[in-house]
């Protein structure tokens, strides 16, 4: 089975960053993925919005852009305007009176609209967004800070999206403590992408080519063999 994925740039190397873009776009990965937070959603800062800007010039990969702040919809223009139709919007539904509103602003720009669902968040408070967007980020950590532990009773919650997702059209990624045995196990039940951090694809001293080449071949060993911890930088 197939399954995208996508580069955490928030763990990326700031002393070269043109460098880091283009290393891993020639080792395979699919896309990069953008965290910026506000300090006000979640509990710390992340990417800006011209590291953002930046990224999305020195690549022609697709940006995933996750959107950890409060009320998205009053600056969601300013973020509109510096990506490339067919870029990945991700919002919090809780951060938004409207989040519906806010998700029709990204498709009319021409970007893919999408939602991230915390690990308190349950499927019930999304159910209706699940028809409008084409991306949900299943987030297994709480968001906002690095080296956290999955969150094993997310698990369920994962199952119960997956089985969901044909009949509502979406795709469904995986951010946060993203390990190997974790890709074994969710991408053969429909898990379509994955959100790569420093559990296993930065700061390992070895080519980003080689890490990416490795996890897609993974799937054809047995999870008892799969290298990984449960620390991620995503999310």
């Amino acid at each position: 089975m197939q399954f995208d994925l996508t580069a955490s740039m928030m763990c990326a190397n700031y002393g070269n960053l043109e460098q880091e873009v283009k290393e891993l776009e020639e080792g395979g990965i699919d896309s990069f993925h953008i965290d910026i937070m506000d300090g006000r959603y979640v509990p710390n800062f992340a990417m800006s919005l011209n590291d953002m800007a930046y990224i999305a010039s020195a690549t022609d990969k697709p940006l995933d852009v996750h959107l950890m702040i409060e009320h998205p919809n009053n600056n969601i223009e300013i973020f509109l305007q510096r990506l490339r139709r067919g870029d990945t919007v991700y919002i919090h539904p809780e951060a938004e009176y409207h989040p519906s509103t806010t998700l029709q602003k990204i498709i009319r720009a021409g970007m893919i609209p999408g939602i991230a669902i915390n690990p308190g968040t349950s499927i019930e408070n999304v159910y209706e967004m699940l028809r409008i967007v084409k991306k949900v980020l299943v987030m297994s950590v709480n968001p906002g800070n690095a080296g956290q532990m999955y969150l094993p009773y997310v698990g369920e919650k994962i199952r119960r999206l997956l089985s969901m997702k044909k009949g509502m059209g979406f795709k469904a990624y995986w951010d946060g403590a993203c390990s190997a045995d974790k890709i074994q196990k969710f991408a053969p039940m429909g898990m379509d992408g994955f959100v790569l951090g420093t559990t296993m694809l930065f700061d390992k001293g070895r080519p980003y080519g080689e890490v990416i080449q490795e996890i897609r071949r993974m799937q054809a060993l047995p999870a008892s063999e799969a290298p990984g911890g449960e620390k991620s930088c995503a999310g």
